[in-house]
């Protein structure tokens, strides 16, 4: 059996004289009627959810994913696309650099030759110096840098190189070559050690990074 229960009891005391049909129209628009069960007595709140407000709870939920997780992870998704066209732009520039390289090395054989010429000299110079042979290591150097020698490495060089890098190697290797052959012709076994190391380390690092330690015998 169902009972009518109102939310507010005090509302039925007879205060307010009217009609019946006004009393009634009257107490239903202010008053809310809830049907309890009689069996426990207990009022079951049914919310009534209209369309207009489930309208407001999707669009607001829409907002909240566009100006939160969406805005941040499309952002994410056009960041990691730039960087994907960045890194395809980086690799089909350094192949063209590889292709046009090669082009190169392939029809430079005399500069290749006179890079051969060099690591054969660095050789016998590296092998006098650990012997302490000062006098055969500067018959192989020189006197001095303006040796032909010596220029015909520089032009060889100069032609194979393009970065800011492998020049820096070249000014490097200069720069060492210039005190080991000073420190041969003073006889200063200490220096020419030291000179030695510097300038066979710049032209391998030089080798390595114009790709030509591949095409020279010796290193």
């Amino acid at each position: 059996m169902a009972t009518v229960c109102l939310s507010n009891p005090k509302s039925f005391l007879p205060s307010l004289p009217s009609s019946s049909s006004t009393t009634s129209s009257s107490f239903s628009t202010r008053k809310q009627i809830i049907v309890c069960k009689a069996e426990n007595n207990v009022c079951n709140f049914s919310p009534i959810i209209s369309k207009r407000s489930l309208s407001i709870s999707l669009a607001s939920s829409l907002l909240l994913s566009l100006t939160g997780n969406g805005t941040f992870n499309a952002n994410a998704a056009i960041l990691e696309a730039d960087e994907d066209d960045e890194l395809m732009e980086k690799v089909k520039k350094d192949r063209k650099k590889r292709l046009e390289r090669q082009v190169i090395i392939g029809s430079s054989s005399k500069e290749k030759g006179y890079l051969q010429d060099l690591v054969y000299k660095l050789s016998k110079v590296g092998q006098a110096i650990e012997k302490n042979d000062l006098s055969a290591a500067s018959s192989v150097l020189g006197q001095n840098t303006d040796a032909d020698w010596v220029q015909k490495v520089n032009s060889a060089l100069n032609k194979f190189s393009g970065s800011d890098e492998e020049k820096s190697e070249i000014d490097s290797f200069n720069s060492s070559l210039s005190s080991l052959v000073s420190s041969v012709t003073k006889n200063d076994i200490e220096g020419s050690k030291t000179a030695f190391v510097a300038s066979a380390s710049a032209f391998e690092k030089w080798t390595t990074l114009t790709g030509l330690i591949e095409e020279l015998k010796g290193l």
